[in-house]
């Protein structure tokens, strides 16, 4: 059964903390949306306005508007708990 992603994963391609967390959560069964900055402008003005204009990834945006920048699944696990 497919859940429904409560956040966005924004992150490149080479990003090696983006490839590690992207594996803990598929192992999790943790549904995401996933958000190429580079192909994506509008993707790198959301993440700049979450880091205090870095373009810090993995940046995730959760469904009630907040951010986590480069969270353990821990963190992320906690978070989707508390939505």
């Amino acid at each position: 059964m497919e859940t429904k992603a409560s956040f966005t994963m924004y992150t490149t391609p080479w990003c090696g903390y983006c490839h590690r967390l992207k594996s803990q959560l598929d192992r999790e069964g943790i549904a995401y949306d996933v958000v190429d900055i580079e192909q994506d402008p509008a993707a790198v003005e959301i993440v700049m306005s979450a880091n205090n204009g870095n373009q810090t990834v993995p940046t995730l945006v959760f469904s009630d508007g907040t951010a986590h920048t480069n969270p353990s699944l821990a963190q992320v696990k906690s978070k989707l708990a508390s939505l």
